[in-house]
Order: C-alpha cells, then sequence, then structure tokens
C-alpha cells in the first residue's frame, strides 16, 4: 500500500470508529470508548502529574506496538507522552480504563516509529492506576 493511501485508509478508519456506539469524542480529532468507570468524583491528573498506568498500544490492523501488561505499571510525567495522551488522560480519574483512538497527529505524526508507520492511527487501552 502506498503512503498516501495508508494514510486515507487509517483516517477512513478513525472516521468509521467514531460513528460507533459508545464512542464519544475530544478536542483535536480524539475519540474514546470507557470500558471501565473509576472514582465518580475522583481527581484528574494535571499535565505536571505523575501517571501510572497499565497499556497496550496497536494499530488499526490490530499489530501490538507496545505494552506494559505483563509487567510492573511504569510511571511517566503526563507531560512528558503524545499530545493524544495528554488531552485524553486529563480527562480520566483513577480506575477508569479506556480505549483511546488517536489521529496520527496526535501521536507520532508522519514520522515512523518502531512498529508504526507515519501517518498510523493509534489505538491504545489505557487504565489510570495512579496519580502523583
Amino acid at each position: 500500500m502506498a503512503k498516501q493511501e495508508y494514510i486515507q485508509a487509517n483516517k477512513q478508519w478513525l472516521a468509521d470508529k467514531a460513528k460507533e456506539e459508545g464512542v464519544k469524542a475530544l478536542p483535536k480529532g480524539i475519540y474514546y470508548k470507557v470500558l471501565a468507570s473509576g472514582e465518580q468524583n475522583g481527581k484528574h491528573p494535571t499535565p505536571r502529574s505523575i501517571v501510572t498506568v497499565h497499556y497496550t498500544g496497536k494499530t488499526i490492523n490490530g499489530k501490538t506496538f507496545d505494552s506494559s501488561r505483563g509487567g510492573v505499571a511504569p510511571a511517566f510525567r503526563l507531560s512528558d507522552l503524545i499530545e493524544g495522551w495528554i488531552i485524553a488522560m486529563q480527562q480520566m480519574v483513577i480506575g477508569d480504563k479506556w480505549e483511546l483512538y488517536l489521529p496520527a497527529e496526535m501521536g507520532y505524526g508522519k514520522f515512523s516509529q518502531p512498529g508504526i508507520p507515519g501517518g498510523s492511527t493509534l489505538i491504545f487501552e489505557i487504565e489510570l492506576l495512579g496519580i502523583a
């Protein structure tokens, strides 16, 4: 598949996903589906927060490119992560588990990463375990 075809296929996948039942929108073309809900009036992380999460990242063909499952949940400063995570995670509370759908521009854009061709829509299952 040519690069332009690949980029278009990823955009179409995201547009189709956005129409599915239970899929909600966030700013900048980000979508998500709630898999589990955490504390009702829980605290939300800020960009300066250190978040502890379990996650799995996939491309639209279902290929996993990264996962913390099966190991110790990593902690990250939220502001150090890709823009899509920064935007979405500020809406989450501890105990939330979401499937997150990021347009390429909210992930790695046109730049390829190991296992991730440039222009990829990214799918993450994120479970927020802690905020520091």
